[in-house]
């Protein structure tokens, strides 16, 4: 089975959207002393790291930081691996009356944001929660959207989204996948 590969955003486009998504989240969390970012591992942590810089440049204020491992809350982790990888979780500030916002690098079906709901309640009950996602690539099976979206795009079954970051983010990008 051969596979085709195609950048759709390359490092600019992932800079402006990601320049966007900080500003809006931004406009519309106006008290952002009451403000937190967690990235869901892999991607979203490395780019949650980037939207909690771009809003502390702009705003001149300190946001605290998290990252979440949601691999022992997904529905189907005994499906995908008998041995999962658990990575760390960090969340070292409290979480209630924060407004959270939960970043990953590409929303799917939606069951990766539910077990990062129920891992985040583990810590506490923030104020509000809200969804960043780099990629939007459709074809969710719960009803969850993002609040702040850097690309919409709806692909087949048969297609994957990767997104590359690199230490020098001049070489970021997504690449769209069809698998034939």
């Amino acid at each position: 089975m051969a596979a085709r590969k195609k950048i759709i955003m390359n490092a600019q486009d992932i800079e402006r959207s990601l320049s966007r998504i900080a500003l809006q989240i931004v406009e519309k969390n106006p008290k952002v002393e009451d403000l937190a970012i967690i990235g869901i591992h892999t991607g979203g942590v490395f780019l949650a790291k980037r939207i909690q810089q771009t809003i502390q440049d702009r705003e001149k204020v300190t946001l605290p930081i998290g990252s979440l491992d949601i691999t022992l809350y997904r529905d189907d982790w005994s499906r995908l691996s008998q041995n999962p990888i658990v990575k760390k979780t960090d969340i070292s500030f409290p979480l209630e009356n924060k407004t959270i916002v939960l970043v990953d690098d590409v929303i799917f079906t939606g069951r990766t944001i539910r077990a990062a709901l129920d891992a985040v309640m583990d810590f506490g009950r923030p104020g509000l929660i809200q969804l960043a996602a780099l990629v939007d690539r459709g074809g969710r099976e719960l009803p969850i959207q993002p609040d702040f979206t850097g690309m919409e795009i709806n692909i087949g079954s048969n297609e994957h989204i990767h997104v590359l970051l690199a230490d020098n983010a001049a070489k970021d990008e997504v690449v769209l996948e069809f698998l034939s």
